[in-house]
């Protein structure tokens, strides 16, 4: 049987290890909020950050950020990897299944997405009103570009939670990783 000053001494020594592990990181985090001046302490909450517009040379307003381009993800996927996404893949594992024979999940099973209609599963229930509105409309290899690029800015009001893809070769590995998830994958461009 353990007296008060062995119980002290486990109570002490776990108040240090998590000590050791949240301190490191509190500091960090709290170096990378950055340095605050008098009257910003007097604020709560946080500042977002706004898009500007920058001048451009031609006259006019340049957008802030250049706009996505799907074609150019498709042109792209005769040299994809897709050994290379499945890193990338695993993301998609929390909520969709994968092979021929699993069933759903949170989301539908992706065995045979590419060239599948929108919410075209039809054992899946779940579908947002905004993805059964692009029924009869394939998942071709642009669409898929788009949605995992950004779903909500390509079908707003989808219920999936995933922010997307932004680097071009991670994209294209992983659409090139879902075309091998077919029995009978569809062909390259």
């Amino acid at each position: 049987m353990m007296d008060s000053f062995e119980l002290t001494k486990v109570a002490g020594g776990v108040l240090a290890a998590l000590l050791l592990i949240f301190a490191p990181k509190t500091a960090i985090d709290m170096a990378r909020q950055g340095h605050h001046h008098a009257a910003e302490e007097s604020k709560t909450g946080f500042t977002l950050p706004v898009a500007t517009e920058t001048a451009n040379p031609a006259g006019g307003a340049a957008p802030a950020a250049a706009a996505f381009d799907p074609a150019a993800i498709v042109a792209k996927l005769a040299a994809a990897k897709p050994d290379e996404a499945q890193g990338t893949f695993k993301k998609c594992l929390g909520c969709h299944t994968a092979d021929a024979t699993s069933g759903n999940k949170a989301g539908p099973n992706l065995w045979n997405i590419v060239g599948r209609d929108h919410a075209g599963k039809a054992d899946f229930p779940g579908y947002s009103e905004a993805m059964k509105a692009k029924k009869g409309t394939a998942w071709g290899y642009a669409e898929l570009a788009a949605f995992l690029h950004s779903p909500k800015v390509a079908i707003p009001g989808t219920k999936m939670l995933f922010a997307g893809v932004a680097d071009p070769d991670e994209l294209a590995n992983l659409i090139a990783y879902l075309r091998t998830l077919s029995d009978a994958p569809k062909a390259l461009p």
